[in-house]
């Protein structure tokens, strides 16, 4: 068993240029994509920018906002967004925290497989371990569904964690 340590304590500075208040940890790097975990603090901006790649921009906790091409929308823990390839892309945050995982599939066939599991055409099974799904996943509408809880007292502010 391998165990990959990221979170408070491991994260560093992150983003591209013009980025501010975002620290992060790649979790898991090899030839078929990338997974990291990044934090933004309050008032933090990941600058606009592309990647040649499709990525998943995956909120685990808190909320801010992202941008794809013109397009901009809230998000909050419990929703992802795709950044396709190629498209201008960032995120941000206001008063609040959040925290991000982003899966990156690399090359340029990262749209052979749909993620509900369903198979395109000329490919002949499903991956190991994914079942065929007959609802579709439904979309969410990109706001948050509640304020976030009041921050615990024993809360330790250098942790990076937002609650």
């Amino acid at each position: 068993m391998e165990i990959r340590r990221f979170g408070p304590g491991h994260r560093r500075p992150d983003g591209p240029p013009g980025t501010q208040g975002v620290t992060g940890q790649v979790i898991h790097q090899d030839g078929r994509g990338t997974v990291a975990e990044l934090a933004f603090a309050a008032r933090a901006m990941m600058a606009p920018h592309t990647n040649p790649n499709t990525t998943y921009f995956v909120v685990v906790s808190g909320g801010g906002f992202v941008q794809v091409a013109d397009e901009r929308a809230r998000v909050g823990h419990g929703e992802a967004v795709v950044w396709p390839a190629g498209q201008l892309h960032g995120a941000w945050t206001d008063g609040t925290e959040m925290r991000a995982l982003v899966v990156e599939f690399s090359g340029s066939e990262d749209d052979a497989l749909e993620l509900a599991g369903r198979v395109r055409e000329g490919l002949s099974h499903s991956p190991a371990g994914v079942s065929e799904r007959s609802d579709p996943v439904e979309r969410g509408r990109g706001s948050l569904a509640q304020p976030p809880p009041p921050a615990p007292a024993d809360r330790d502010e250098s942790s990076g964690e937002p609650w």
